[in-house]
């Protein structure tokens, strides 16, 4: 079957409705969601009963490359500044030298083993050195799992900053492939260049960004979207051509608008929220409609031994060097070192090597398509398991007590209060994103003229409002009052 201008909204709706649907089922295996969508592309490719023949590589890096920009943006904007502050370090460390460490060790196993080239062997173990711990937070929510400590805040910020490291070593490594020099200098200017532009660049237009859009007053509301994203793919692209990380530059972005006082920020995180899991799938149906799988069955056995050693030794040597610098109990290391899933990133990157053509290109595709399965798989299947069996959750009674759950990241309110805006007051005619209100407030309504309106940021306040208020406690609702101008 070849798709054309007249069944592709056919075929495209078809197979995201089966993959949605079905998916759903796989939860109960604790197999993350997006592992079927893969499933779901395969059997529909030129090898399964679609018969939908695609092998353009180019296109698949295209639409994993859009995909991955939504997917960051959407990360980015849910990250909670306040909860990855106290693990920066940690988690920086992980996506570097953890990565860097991963490469290493895979490479030079490929290298002895299979008698891979050092650079081919790098290059193999540098595309699998990124992990997708977005699939980790989805078995651990359907499980019902709260891990304990900093565990969550660093394995989140590991899964969104690891991918620019990742990259970065697949494209140089590629580049060294195919011309067959090192010169040390050249790789250590190039990585300074990528990622100082782009962190420059993505704070710079995070700042820029949020300004823009809490000062433009657009006049429909959906268009609010439409200007982030603009913002968000300029953002990547300007960094990528002029030589920076994109990948860096669009995720620090966003955490920053994420974390800022931003007119209708709530509404902007479900929607990319919505957005990100849209790209995941038609990502992952598009990379399974590029494999073939008579070309990853004869590397079976390879296969095994490279994901075993991945996920036995390179994945946990890497861990243990990179937070042996921080205090951590080894039960947290070995369960962030259970953690390594790969998947589709890997995926994605391999499509550069694939796209260069040289002699063990395909090779290196179809191996890095069976190590990404072969993770998820037992990985994921088995995190529950490993994370009760290393006491790092937290205990069922703690959980009932406070209602704690896997995703929650705002503290408990316990104050409640209605606040009045007096006719001379100071505020009236700002917008509530201009008040610079406490993170431990939430303005829940406001009563105007026996009327409720539900805030956003760019609700303007006026004489005589009523504030329905939720805080942390009657501290923060003191602050509240000061901001406001009311004694």
């Amino acid at each position: 079957m070849n798709i054309d201008a007249g069944n592709i909204l056919l075929t495209g709706s078809v197979l995201l409705l089966v993959s949605v649907i079905a998916g759903k089922t796989t939860t109960r295996l604790g197999v993350p969601t997006l592992i079927f969508f893969l499933i779901i592309g395969i059997l529909a490719g030129s090898e399964g009963i679609g018969g939908i023949q695609f092998d353009n590589a180019a296109v698949a890096q295209l639409i994993g490359i859009i995909a991955l920009n939504f997917i960051l943006f959407s990360g980015g904007l849910d990250t909670n500044w306040q909860s990855i502050k106290p693990v920066l370090w940690r988690g920086v460390a992980l996506s570097t030298l953890g990565v860097f460490l991963t490469a290493l060790a895979v490479g030079i196993f490929v290298h002895y083993a299979f008698g891979f080239t050092i650079l081919e062997g790098l290059l193999l173990g540098a595309i699998v050195s990124a992990t997708d711990a977005a699939a980790v937070f989805s078995i651990l929510r359907n499980k019902g799992i709260a891990l304990k400590g900093y565990l969550r805040p660093v394995l989140e910020l590991e899964s969104g900053s690891n991918d620019p490291m990742a990259y970065f070593l697949t494209i140089t490594l590629t580049g060294l492939v195919m011309s067959g020099n090192i010169d040390p200098a050249v790789v250590v200017i190039s990585f300074l260049k990528e990622f100082i532009l782009g962190a420059a660049i993505g704070f710079s237009m995070g700042k820029a960004s949020v300004w823009l859009v809490n000062n433009i007053k657009l006049e429909t509301e959906g268009l609010y979207p439409v200007l982030t994203l603009g913002l968000a793919i300029f953002t990547y692209s300007m960094t990528h051509a002029i030589g920076g990380n994109g990948f860096l530059a669009i995720y620090l972005c966003a955490i920053i608008m994420g974390n800022s006082k931003m007119v209708h920020k709530r509404s902007l995180i479900k929607f990319y929220d919505g957005q990100a899991w849209l790209m995941q799938i038609i990502l992952f149906l598009t990379l399974g409609l590029l494999v073939f799988p008579s070309k990853v069955v004869p590397l079976i056995g390879m296969g095994l031994l490279i994901s075993a050693f991945l996920i036995f030794v390179a994945r946990p040597l890497a861990v243990f060097a990179s937070l042996s610098f921080f205090k951590s109990n080894t039960r947290s290391k070995l369960f962030i070192s259970w953690v390594g899933l790969r998947g589709s990133v890997p995926i994605v990157f391999a499509t550069y090597p694939l796209l260069a053509g040289f002699p063990k290109s395909e090779l290196i595709f179809n191996l890095v398509f069976f190590i990404s399965i072969t993770s998820v798989l037992l990985q994921g299947t088995t995190l529950s398991y490993v994370a009760k069996l290393l006491h790092v959750t937290v205990p069922q009674k703690a959980k009932r007590r406070t209602g704690l759950d896997f995703e929650l990241t705002d503290k408990i309110k316990t104050a409640m209060e209605e606040i009045r805006i007096p006719d001379d007051a100071a505020v009236i005619g700002k917008r509530i994103v201009e008040l610079g209100t406490p993170a431990t407030i939430n303005i829940l309504s406001i009563e105007r003229a026996g009327v409720y309106i539900v805030p956003n940021g760019s609700t303007k306040l006026m004489g005589g409002d009523i504030l329905h208020v939720l805080a942390e406690d009657e501290n923060a609702l003191e602050l509240l009052s000061a901001t406001l101008g009311i004694s």
